[in-house]
């Protein structure tokens, strides 16, 4: 059904993943045409997306993401200022890189999705409903924000042995659930 949905929709509104931030950077500066926006989102609990060079603020300069011009070094074209979606609810850009990160990710089973915090230097189960309607809304806000289309980057993650926090089983489960859904890789 979910990839039924996506033929439809990707005719005229281009959704796709990729694992490199770096090739959906690129793509996402490529689509923009004349005053049209591009931009890097991520969650304001995306904390492991560090190690790929996005870090989510919760301080950021929200006129001059969506405003300033094109060279500079603020505005959201420049895809160097993450903003999350507490800077970007109600508002939209035209073409968008979301990041997903481990805070939500398949559960064990690959049937529901567990819902985490990072704090300190682990991640947390999110137990309390409240919690989990949060994080999903956060994403819901994420995926809603783009005009004209989006990618979506899930990390590679790394091996256990190398940092726990980064387990490339979360991200994996999170990349095949997407792609089972139709997503095309790009």
């Amino acid at each position: 059904m979910a990839k039924d949905i996506y033929d439809i929709i990707s005719r005229k509104y281009p959704i796709y993943i990729t694992r490199d931030i770096h090739v959906a950077k690129k793509w996402a500066k490529a689509q923009v045409r004349g005053s049209q926006r591009c931009g890097v989102l991520a969650c304001s609990s995306a904390q492991r997306l560090r190690p790929e060079g996005i870090y989510v603020s919760k301080d950021i300069d929200v006129k001059n993401w969506f405003l300033a011009a094109s060279n500079d070094l603020r505005s959201s074209n420049m895809m160097e200022v993450v903003a999350s979606e507490f800077k970007v609810q109600g508002l939209e850009i035209d073409w968008a890189v979301v990041c997903w990160d481990a805070d939500l990710r398949r559960s064990k089973n690959g049937k529901e999705w567990d819902y985490y915090s990072f704090r300190g230097s682990k991640w947390n189960k999110r137990r309390k409903v409240e919690q989990q309607r949060y994080l999903v809304n956060s994403y819901r806000v994420l995926l809603t924000r783009a005009r004209q289309g989006m990618i979506i980057f899930v990390p590679k993650g790394v091996d256990c042995e190398e940092d726990i926090t980064r387990n490339r089983g979360y991200y994996d489960a999170i990349y095949q659930y997407l792609l089972s859904c139709g997503i095309k890789e790009l």
